[in-house]
């Protein structure tokens, strides 16, 4: 299943920076290797904002769910979730 899933980083200013600097680094790590593994299709940044537009093509709802729930900076982190399906009039 194909989702599109905005999420919006909302770290708080007074967290300790190396806490910061080391939920990113597991972060950046966790994304890389779920787009290695596939489940993780396209990464993209939103210009000028602290956020990102991420398609995701896992099993079902559950493990878009799990995905999500162990991402490292999830407690800071707001979602908008788009189920897409295939639309007849695209080409590929």
């Amino acid at each position: 299943m194909l989702f599109a899933v905005r999420m919006t980083v909302r770290i708080p200013s007074d967290l300790n920076p190396e806490v910061r600097a080391d939920l990113v680094a597991k972060e950046k790590e966790y994304a890389r290797r779920l787009q290695r593994e596939g489940e993780w299709l396209h990464l993209w940044r939103h210009a000028g904002k602290y956020a990102n537009l991420s398609v995701f093509d896992v099993a079902d709802n559950e493990r878009l769910h799990e995905v999500l729930w162990n991402l490292p900076l999830f407690p800071y982190l707001e979602f908008e979730i788009t189920p897409l399906a295939k639309h007849p009039s695209a080409l590929a």
